[in-house]
């Protein structure tokens, strides 16, 4: 069979506009009772607990809230911002645009607000309002993240497949995802079926160097690796293939009513399973247990049993925000440590 391929590229790209922002770890919201104040990763006390609610320190400020207001104290626990906002965003670097230069002297600012609406304004480490909001300095400005989805490669096939849907290569080995009478399969360059036309749907997901195929069939799903080969056997209800901080791949499996995790070889990483498990989109899994309660697995290889009810991993990947039994909320690191009592 003589191989002809068109190419129509077409290239979609992703951009993330999402800061991230930059917290000081050394510092961490510690709760005593209903009060707050901060501790030392090895929780010793550093700032008494004696404010409603405290937010993580970034740029050398924390938000802080007494009684209903919000304001700002600085490292040493000096309230250098009055308690005056119903609204208190952390502090950035950003920078006051000019017409003879991109950017004037670097100032610290936050969002905050003076209202019951809570209409924002910006505000300098005085505590007064900007004439509108700076704009972030670089090491703050995101990350612009352009991926080329498909390239929509049209391939003369005299009848071997209906639609080509989707093209990955590997090894400088061009692979095609393909439907034919409903179903879908894949091919290479040469028409070496890796896949054949049996399958509902077939996506391809890129990471750790390489693509990896997620397959369903009969209502259930497998995974193959970019030439077909089974990584794991069609017989899980839903597997959801992550890519995970330093571009390392995972596995969610879910059959039989559990969840576990295996690594892209299909090996589990944990030697237990969980009622669900679900992506944080920081990095690491949130696993249910029993009674509705919530752990979490870092990727880091550390894990904290389900004892939560609610489970959220902070930025920098070593703490998680939690909430207990009683309602109440506060902080734990990645070996299980509690800053609050």
């Amino acid at each position: 069979m003589k191989l002809r391929i068109l190419i129509t590229a077409v290239l979609l790209f992703t951009i993330s506009a999402t800061f991230a922002q930059k917290y000081d770890m050394s510092l961490i919201p510690y709760r005593s009772g209903e009060k707050w104040g901060f501790s030392s990763a090895d929780k010793n006390i550093v700032i008494t607990a004696k404010y409603d609610e405290a937010q993580w320190f970034s740029e050398g400020f924390a938000a802080v809230k007494v009684g209903n207001k919000w304001g700002y104290i600085n490292n040493t626990g000096k309230i250098v911002i009055p308690a005056k906002f119903t609204v208190a965003k952390p502090f950035s670097k950003g920078y006051i645009p000019t017409k003879m230069n991109k950017g004037s002297d670097t100032i610290l600012f936050a969002g905050a607000s003076l209202t019951a609406d809570m209409v924002e304004v910006c505000i300098d480490k005085a505590g007064k309002t900007l004439n509108g909001c700076p704009a972030k300095t670089e090491e703050n400005e995101p990350d612009i993240a352009v991926t080329t989805q498909k390239k929509l490669y049209s391939v003369a096939n005299d009848g071997f497949y209906d639609e080509i849907v989707n093209d990955y290569m590997v090894n400088g080995e061009q692979y095609y995802i393909a439907r034919k009478k409903g179903l879908y399969g894949v091919f290479n360059t040469k028409f070496d079926m890796s896949l054949p036309f049996d399958y509902t749907s077939i996506t391809v997901t890129n990471t750790e160097n390489s693509s990896f195929l997620l397959a369903t069939k009969n209502g259930m799903s497998g995974l193959f690796d970019y030439s077909g080969k089974e990584i794991m056997p069609m017989q899980a209800a839903s597997l959801q293939l992550i890519n995970g901080p330093m571009n390392k791949g995972y596995v969610i499996v879910k059959e039989a009513g559990r969840a576990y995790i295996n690594t892209l070889d299909g090996k589990a990483i944990m030697n237990r399973s969980y009622n669900d498990v679900n992506y944080d989109d920081q990095g690491g899994f949130v696993l249910l247990g029993d009674g509705n309660l919530k752990g979490f697995y870092f990727t880091d290889n550390t894990y904290i049993a389900p004892k939560y009810t609610e489970v959220k991993l902070m930025p920098g990947g070593k703490y998680l925000k939690v909430k207990t039994f009683d309602g109440r909320e506060g902080y734990i690191n990645n070996t299980g440590v509690e800053f609050f009592n």
